[in-house]
């Protein structure tokens, strides 16, 4: 792992709940840890033992493809065991609660719960009722604090920026913000990392209130091309909205779509990102998307290293920076 810049930090949080209550330096010591598991995956053998003898248990109250299985191979990585409970196949649908599944499959010697549910605030509940670790996979409209984590890591290792400072850095965010807690995430984290934030989206999908979170908010997305240095285009999120937002997709695509045309008006060297799944044609072009400057998949293998890293944490509250891990 990287050397310590601050060799008495120790990793204080036995939850992982979400960045907006973590300081700076929480979020740099993880990503630095997240450094040190990133060569894991390059391995013949893709495994180390930090996590040998517990079981992690991937609670899911909602459909997921690149978080679930992402936290899975994190964990089976580490060498721990793994259950992943999905609500479609458990008594939840027999109207079992939350409180009472969470305390059920402790009772079964787990570990580290991770939590994605439909509902804000879901993962903090579970922390009440259970004396494990809890991670937050997403919650409702809250937070997606891995998934937030995952985009600092990339941008820091697209730009050259290893010690995570990004003093100077201008990033846009851009879509449906309000319905977004990978907006939240990413609000909260790259601002105490020392970005300049920019909202982008409709009225419809970018309301008020989010200036106090230190953002610029801006309703033209042509008007802020030839700032950024970074681009995270966000999925529309139809399942979230109780209303039509925008006349027609076609209308959004021309308005807030990132496409060959736009791409060409940005700085060369423009990060685009996209936290997945992404809508082609309607978010950003495919083009676009499979270009140079997507980070697109990279953003899902760094997945595995922030979250191998905060597992690694959280069931181990207390660990000091250069701690071993092989």
């Amino acid at each position: 792992m990287s050397p310590a810049k601050t060799p008495d930090y120790i990793w204080p949080h036995r939850h992982l709940l979400g960045l907006e209550h973590l300081s700076g330096e929480d979020i740099r010591f993880l990503l630095r840890t997240a450094q040190g598991f990133e060569e894991v995956s390059t391995r013949s053998v893709k495994k180390v033992p930090a996590l040998r003898g517990k079981v992690v248990v991937n609670l899911f109250f909602e459909p997921s493809t690149r978080t679930l299985n992402s936290f899975h191979l994190a964990a089976s990585r580490l060498s721990a065991d793994v259950i992943n409970f999905t609500a479609s196949s458990s008594s939840a649908k027999k109207g079992e609660t939350l409180r009472d599944t969470a305390r059920n499959i402790e009772a079964m010697g787990v570990d580290v719960i991770v939590c994605r549910h439909s509902q804000s605030g879901a993962a903090e509940l579970v922390t009440r009722c259970v004396d494990c670790a809890v991670i937050n996979a997403g919650d409702g409209q809250h937070e997606h604090p891995t998934q937030g984590l995952l985009d600092a890591f990339t941008i820091g290792q697209r730009t050259g920026r290893d010690d995570f400072d990004f003093s100077g850095l201008t990033v846009a965010i851009v879509g449906d913000i309000n319905h977004s807690r990978v907006a939240r995430s990413n609000v909260y984290g790259l601002n105490k990392l020392g970005a300049k934030v920019i909202l982008v989206g409709p009225p419809t999908l970018l309301s008020g209130g989010f200036e106090s979170a230190g953002c610029e908010i801006c309703h033209d997305l042509d008007a802020v091309l030839d700032r950024v240095d970074v681009i995270n285009m966000l999925r529309v999120q139809f399942e979230r909205l109780t209303s039509q937002a925008f006349p027609s997709a076609r209308e959004y695509t021309a308005l807030f779509g990132l496409t060959r045309q736009r791409l060409k008006k940005m700085k060369k060297n423009v990060l685009v990102m996209h936290p997945g799944p992404i809508n082609r044609g309607l978010e950003i072009e495919s083009e676009v998307a499979d270009g140079p400057n997507s980070a697109i998949l990279q953003q899902v293998t760094n997945g595995l290293a922030v979250r191998m890293a905060a597992l690694f944490l959280v069931h181990g509250a207390g660990v000091t920076e250069g701690a071993h891990v092989e």
